[in-house]
This record gives C-alpha cells, structure tokens and sequence, in this order.
C-alpha cells in the first residue's frame, strides 16, 4: 500500500507499541510518527485511520487485555525490540499494563496501576482527593449491597444545590455519570446502575455526589512524580443532544485552549489540584516502585 501521510525518516530506531484501537490513538500515532528519533509504530490493534496512515505505521492484530492476556504483547514486544509502550485507554493501565513491561524492562508511558486507580476508580479518587485537602463536591459511596441505603441518602436531600449525580465509580467509557434533574430521575438513576447494570461491573460501586453547576474545564499534565508541566485547558461536549442535553456520550468533542480558562484559573489548577494530587500520591507511596 502506498504512503499517504509524509513522515521524516527516522534516525534512531526506536520502536514504539501503541495500544488502543480509538482517535486518540490515532492521534498519538500520528503524532509520534513527526519524530525523528521513531522508526516504527505498532497500534495494537489499531482502526482503519491507522492502517491508511503508512509509512512508520502499521497495525498489528494481536488480542490482548488484562493479565495474563499481556503475555501475547509482552512475547511479540522482545521479540521485536520494543522500546517504548504507549497505552491510549485507560484499562490496560488500571489492569497493571505498566507493572507487566517494566518486570522485562521496558517503559510504559504511563503511570503504575495503583496511581491509575485515581482514574479507575471514582469512589478511590474521591477519597483521595477528601484525605488531600484537594478541592472536590460532596459525595458519598456506595457498595452493591447498600442499593437501600444510597436510595434512602438520596431521600434525605443531602446537598445545599437539591441536585445530585449519579456515577459509576469503575471504568464506562466516559459514559458512567448520569445528571437528573429531579429526586425521582435521580432513584432512576440509581437503580439502572446498582440494579440494571447498565455499566456492567462498573456500578458496583457508586457514587452519589452534589450537583455543581458552572463552565467545567480538563486540564491533563504532565509529570515525574515531582515536576509538573500542564496541558492547555481543553473544554469537553458530553452531551448527545443539542443545547447540551441527553444523556453523556464518551466525548462529542472537545477544544483547547478553553477561554475560559484563565491565567488566573489555571494558577488555581495547579496549586489546589495538580500539585496536592502529586504530593498525595508521594505520600500514599504510589511513587515508590516507578516515575509517574
């Protein structure tokens, strides 16, 4: 197949295996392949934007996912001298991708899988961040078998706004947050992910947290455990409908750098979230068996 993207040839060999099969990789991919130090890029198993990108990059179709399923990637990495592994998702971090690779000796751009349980867990994170004195709504948790119990807490209308959200403490694909608008849409909520399932394992926990209204911003960064060096805000569009309405999807789009996020505004990000949050995994000892 012919190239169709231009790339500058590569003057180091360094091999890079890329996991994931969304635009982010493709993304990344993309990306990665301007440098001049990459000579190849595998996406494992990588989409159709992918496989027309060419030149350095290629897909490779080998099944994978949580131990011991790694074996397959981990076997074709040393036999194909990979230097690098990026994982897109966020499940193969939280699933221990990082810890599997760095046992034979090669980096994983990412952090271990305890430090990735800020991300896999949104029970873990809120505790976390509640120990750290890190900005965060009031919440509360909740296990699979304390459905009675969440559902008498939403009765009780706990938070000052008289508005609560309803989220899947696992992993649902950027879906698992539902924001009703009434005590009653809210016990619907409940119940289609404690009772329904309709997240699959990750309602097994719950979160019920105060409804906060506001322009809300990501900001992702950048860091060795100790330097941090932050992203461009970037404002994220979940909703399906227009208006901003529906249901949340896994990301409508999203733009960077968000205006609304001033000097000011990212100077609070910083030093009420992104630097505590370093500190508190330092302290939590999630920094002890690898750099972040």
């Amino acid at each position: 197949m012919s190239e169709i993207t231009s790339f500058p040839p590569p003057s180091t060999d360094l091999s890079i295996l890329l996991l994931g099969s969304g635009g982010r990789e493709h993304a990344l991919a993309y990306k990665l392949s301007q440098s001049k130090r990459v000579s190849k890029i595998y996406v494992c198993p990588g989409n159709g934007g992918t496989a027309l990108m060419g030149g350095k990059v290629s897909n490779l179709s080998i099944p994978w996912g949580a131990p011991p399923a790694f074996n397959s990637i981990i076997e074709f990495a040393q036999s194909n001298k990979i230097d690098l592994v990026v994982p897109g998702p966020e499940q193969p971090l939280v699933d221990g991708v990082e810890g599997a690779f760095k046992k034979i000796g090669i980096p994983v751009f990412g952090p271990s899988p305890q430090a990735a349980m800020l991300e896999g867990s949104k029970s873990l994170s809120k505790e976390f961040m509640f120990r750290h004195n890190i900005p965060t709504a009031q919440f509360r948790s909740f296990t699979s078998d304390q459905y009675t119990q969440a559902v008498e807490y939403i009765k009780s209308n706990p938070f000052s706004s008289g508005r609560c959200v309803i989220k899947a403490s696992g992993l649902a694909a950027g879906k698992g947050v539902l924001i009703p608008e009434t005590d009653e849409e809210a016990l619907e909520a409940l119940k289609s992910v404690m009772v329904d399932k309709e997240f699959g394992d990750a309602g097994d926990e719950v979160v019920v947290e105060e409804y906060l209204t506001g322009p809300e911003i990501s900001v992702l960064a950048f860091s060795d455990g100790y330097t941090i060096i932050p992203m461009p805000a970037a404002q994220d569009h979940k909703r399906i409908g227009e208006g901003d309405t529906g249901p949340n999807t896994g990301g409508m789009g999203a733009y960077a750098p968000a205006p609304v996020a001033t000097k000011e505004i990212l100077d609070r990000v910083v030093k009420e979230s992104l630097e505590p949050t370093i500190k508190g995994l330092r302290e939590d000892g999630e920094f002890n068996n690898t750099d972040q």
